[in-house]
C-alpha cells in the first residue's frame, strides 16, 4: 500500500500531492511511476517526481465534481509491461477558496455584495495571505466554468461607462491580487473595467497607484503587460478535443485528462 498526503485536494488541483512507496516499492532508477486518477466521469494520469528513494511527489489534477476517486501508482520499465504497484483512494473536495471564487463570479455587477468585500478590505490582512489568497481564489476562478455570457462587470452591460459603481476589477486591485487581476483582464469586461470609476471616483487603475502597487499598475497600464511571474509557478493547459495535457512548471510534472 502506498501512503499519500494528503488524501484529498481541491477541485481546481495544483496542490503537492507526497506518495510515500512501501519497502519492496523502492526500486532501480530506470522505473518511472506515475498516478491514474479515475473519477466518475474523468480519468487523469500525472507524472511523478522522485524526491527520494522512497518518496515521489506529484501535483494534484482538477476533478470536475467532489468525490472519491481511485488512485493506482502504475510503474514502467523499458522493455517490461506497466504494473499497478498499489491503489489508495482520494477525495476531491470543494474549499473555501471555491466558495469565494464561486461568490465573487455571481456578485459581479452585485453591489451590495461588492460593498462587502470593500468593507473586508479594512482589515488589511498581511502580505502572505493575500498572496495564498491571491494563488487559490485565482487557481479556483480558471476552474470555474463561467457561462459563457459571464463579464467581470455583471449581467447589466448596458450600463454606461458613466455611472459610478464598484467592480470585481477594483476588488482584486484593492486587495493587490496579481494573478486575479491578470485573470479578469482576459474575461469580456475586464478591460472596460479599468476606466469605470466607484463612488469616490477612483479607477481600479487609480486605486493601484494609490496603494503603491506597482506591479500591478504596471500590468493595468503597459500594452505589452505579460502574465505575472508569480503565476508562472503554476500550470500551463492545452486543451485537445477531450483531452486536456498540463504542465507544471514548479515541479515538472505534465498531467493528462481525458473523458472516462
Amino acid at each position: 500500500v502506498m501512503k499519500l498526503n494528503p488524501q484529498q485536494a481541491p477541485l481546481y488541483g495544483d496542490s503537492v500531492i507526497t506518495v510515500q512507496l512501501t519497502e519492496e516499492d523502492k526500486v532501480e532508477d530506470d522505473v518511472v511511476f506515475y498516478l491514474v486518477f479515475t473519477g466518475s466521469t474523468v480519468q487523469h494520469c500525472t507524472s511523478t517526481r522522485k524526491i527520494n528513494p522512497g518518496s515521489l511527489e506529484t501535483i494534484s489534477p482538477g476533478h470536475d465534481c467532489c468525490e472519491t476517486v481511485k488512485v493506482a501508482l502504475c510503474a514502467s520499465r523499458e522493455g517490461h509491461p506497466v504494473l499497478v504497484v498499489a491503489e489508495e483512494s482520494f477525495q476531491f473536495v470543494q474549499d473555501e477558496a471555491y466558495d469565494a471564487a464561486q461568490f465573487l463570479a455571481t456578485c459581479a455587477g452585485n453591489q451590495q455584495a461588492l460593498n462587502f468585500t470593500r468593507f473586508l478590505d479594512r482589515s488589511r490582512p498581511p502580505a502572505a495571505d493575500v498572496d495564498f489568497l491571491d494563488e487559490k481564489v485565482a487557481l479556483a476562478f480558471r476552474h470555474l466554468k463561467l457561462p459563457a455570457e459571464w463579464n467581470v462587470l455583471g449581467p447589466d452591460q448596458s450600463l454606461s461607462e458613466n455611472i459610478p459603481r464598484e467592480t470585481l476589477m477594483h476588488f482584486a486591485v484593492r486587495l493587490g491580487l496579481l494573478r486575479l487581476t491578470w485573470f479578469l483582464l482576459q474575461q469580456p469586461g475586464g478591460r472596460g473595467a479599468l476606466s469605470i470609476h466607484n463612488n469616490e471616483g477612483a479607477t481600479p487603475v487609480s486605486l493601484a497607484l494609490e496603494r503603491g502597487y506597482q506591479k500591478l499598475h504596471q500590468l493595468l497600464t503597459e500594452e505589452e503587460a505579460r502574465e505575472p511571474d508569480s503565476w508562472s509557478t503554476l500550470s500551463h493547459t492545452v486543451h485537445s478535443g477531450d483531452y486536456s495535457v498540463k504542465h507544471h512548471r514548479g515541479l515538472d510534472v505534465y498531467m493528462l485528462t481525458a473523458e472516462a
